[in-house]
């Protein structure tokens, strides 16, 4: 018994933690849903554990309650202020038990499952409140960047949150300009590791941030000077990990983005602001350039369980 009540303390523990987690996550117009749902989930946990209880005791399932295990311990400890009660002759006959005034054996293991259930409900119920209390930090965020997408005529197109959504965004967007996984010769020197990424992408839709992410790494490898300072490790580790592993981009890998293919990126930020980051020649192009040149970007610091995010925009 004390290995499933131990077992039902944990499965307590843990939805509570779904519940709080659950009640953040809700915004004002899925609130009541949440909270039906998470009611629904409590109580499917209670009647489990009231039947796993049962089966275990041998007794009914209806009515029972989950189990007070304060209660059990002090009905097992001895009392050191009484002396020992001292057993019956094993010939004598049992006395005759206690009973109510319906005539039945008053449970006490039914009365300490009832107690129990009631502390269950109560920290439910707290855990409720607290929720309640803590800023939704996801829905806030979402509120405000669907504000701004409206108010600038975007559309958002969801990117894979793998570690590549910086590099597999702009990839979507370079493919779909025209302007290609190519940057232009007179912008960068690729290295021949770099011109065998592009020729072998099968699909920038799918695998286009393999490109974009070598041509980044030689970027800033040629431009050392512009970027090393800022740079908490030596730049061939810095640049290494950008072309062969999954870690995710940032400001300086938008600029060595944005200089080494000659576009515009607009950085639509969690708090509603907008951040543009140029290439430095944008005055030497008519204005159907610039335009083919302008890539949008949202950026996600709370909405996405594995950190930071960037999924592509368009103009709707």
């Amino acid at each position: 018994m004390e290995e499933l009540l131990s077992k039902h303390r944990k499965e307590q523990k843990d939805l509570q933690g779904k519940i709080t987690q659950k009640k953040k996550s809700a915004t004002k117009k899925t609130r009541k849903g949440v909270n039906d749902e998470c009611e629904r989930m409590q109580q499917q946990l209670s009647e489990k554990h009231k039947t796993e209880i049962a089966h275990v005791n041998g007794d009914p399932v209806e009515g029972l309650e989950d189990l007070n295990l304060e209660d059990e311990q002090r009905d097992e400890e001895p009392n050191e202020d009484k002396p020992p009660q001292k057993q019956a002759p094993p010939t004598e006959p049992n006395p005759e038990p206690t009973v109510t005034p319906n005539g039945k054996k008053p449970n006490r293991q039914k009365a300490r499952l009832a107690r129990r259930a009631a502390e269950q409900e109560a920290a439910s119920a707290a855990a409720a409140e607290e929720a309640k209390t803590q800023v939704n930090y996801r829905g806030n965020e979402q509120e405000v960047m669907d504000a701004v997408f409206k108010k600038l005529n975007l559309k958002e197109v969801e990117i894979t949150p793998d570690g590549h959504c910086l590099y597999s965004a702009i990839a979507k967007q370079l493919d779909e300009s025209g302007l290609g996984l190519r940057p232009d010769p007179s912008r960068i020197i690729l290295q021949p590791s770099t011109q065998s990424r592009i020729d072998t992408v099968a699909s920038p839709q799918h695998d286009g941030y393999r490109a974009v992410r070598a041509v980044t790494a030689d970027f800033i490898t040629e431009h050392k000077g512009d970027f090393e300072a800022f740079m908490e490790e030596p730049i061939d580790s810095y640049t290494r990990k950008i072309k062969l592993t999954a870690e995710w981009g940032g400001q300086l890998e938008l600029q060595a983005i944005a200089r080494a293919y000659g576009v515009e990126i607009n950085v639509v930020q969690s708090d509603g602001r907008m951040e543009k980051i140029e290439s430095g020649d944008g005055d030497s192009l008519d204005e159907g350039e610039k335009d083919k040149r302008i890539i949008w970007l949202a950026y996600y610091k709370f909405s996405y369980s594995l950190g930071c995010h960037y999924n592509l925009l368009k103009k709707c």
